[in-house]
C-alpha cells in the first residue's frame, strides 16, 4: 500500500462529474489498485475513489496546470469504463509503501458467528418452507453468511449483523447482485437480520427490495424455552 499526503486538487468524470479544490488530503493506492481520496474527517468513507480494475499513471502536468502550481498528475483509468480520476499534487508531504501481507479477512465476533449458527440450524424461523444451502457461501467479494431457499425455491442471501447499519445494507446489496447475475443461482432475493437495525439502514434495504429481521438472541438459544422464532 502506498500512502501519499499532499496538497491537491482532484477530479472526477464518468457515469457523473465531481471537483475536490485545493487541500491537504491522504492520497492510498491498494495493492488491488484501488485509488481513494480523504481528508482527515468524514470518518472512514473515502471523498472520491476508484474501485478496480484500474490503472493509474504519474504525468507530467499541462502548461497550464503547471502555471497553477501542480507538480505532477495521478490519471487513472477505470479498465472496463469511462470513468477517470485525475488528481493534480502541487506538494508531497508524505510518501510512503508498506507491505501489508495477506489479510485473514473479518472476524466475527461471539455473537454474530452463533447468531449465523442457530439462524441456520432454524432456518425456517425465517419462513415456512426455507431450507438452508450453506453457511458462508463464498463469492467473488467475499463470503455470504447464510445462503438458502425461500419456500417458493427462490434463492436468499442473508447478511447477519449484532447492529444493522448501512454499511451491512450496502454489503448485501453488493452480494445480491452479483448473483443474481449467476444463472444458476438467480433470482436472488437478500434478507439483513441483526438484533437491532437502524432506522435509516430499514428504509436503505426496504427500497432495494431487501427484507429487514430483527432476530432475538435469547430465543434463538431456547433460553425461555419456546419456539425459536423471530420478531
Amino acid at each position: 500500500m502506498r500512502l501519499v499526503i499532499a496538497r491537491c486538487s482532484v477530479d472526477y468524470d464518468g457515469r457523473l462529474s465531481a471537483h475536490l479544490p485545493l487541500a491537504t488530503r491522504l492520497l492510498m493506492v491498494k495493492a488491488d489498485g484501488s485509488v481513494l481520496v480523504h481528508s482527515d474527517g468524514g470518518s472512514y468513507k473515502p471523498l472520491n475513489w476508484m474501485s478496480p480494475p484500474c490503472a493509474m499513471a504519474e504525468r507530467e502536468p499541462e502548461e497550464h496546470e503547471r502555471g497553477e502550481g501542480a507538480e505532477i498528475v495521478w490519471s487513472v483509468q477505470h479498465s472496463k469504463g469511462e470513468d477517470r480520476l485525475r488528481v493534480l499534487i502541487h506538494e508531497v508531504l508524505h510518501d510512503s509503501s508498506h507491505e501489508l501481507g495477506i489479510d485473514p479477512g473479518l472476524v466475527k465476533d461471539g455473537v454474530e458467528a452463533h447468531l449465523q449458527r442457530l439462524l441456520a440450524e432454524h432456518i425456517t424461523a425465517l419462513g415456512e418452507g426455507y431450507t438452508l444451502i450453506r453457511r458462508e457461501f463464498m463469492t467473488a467479494i467475499g463470503p455470504v453468511d447464510i445462503l438458502a431457499r425461500d419456500g417458493r425455491g427462490s434463492t436468499v442471501a442473508i447478511e447477519i449483523k449484532r447492529r444493522g447499519e448501512i454499511d451491512g445494507v450496502e454489503q448485501l446489496t453488493r452480494y445480491v447482485e452479483l448473483m443474481n447475475r449467476d444463472p444458476h443461482l438467480a433470482p436472488v432475493t437478500g434478507v439483513f437480520a441483526a438484533q437491532q437495525i437502524k432506522p435509516q439502514a430499514r428504509t436503505l434495504a426496504e427500497d432495494r427490495g431487501i427484507r429487514c429481521v430483527v432476530l432475538d438472541y435469547d430465543e434463538l438459544r431456547g433460553i425461555d424455552g419456546s419456539e425459536h422464532r423471530l420478531f
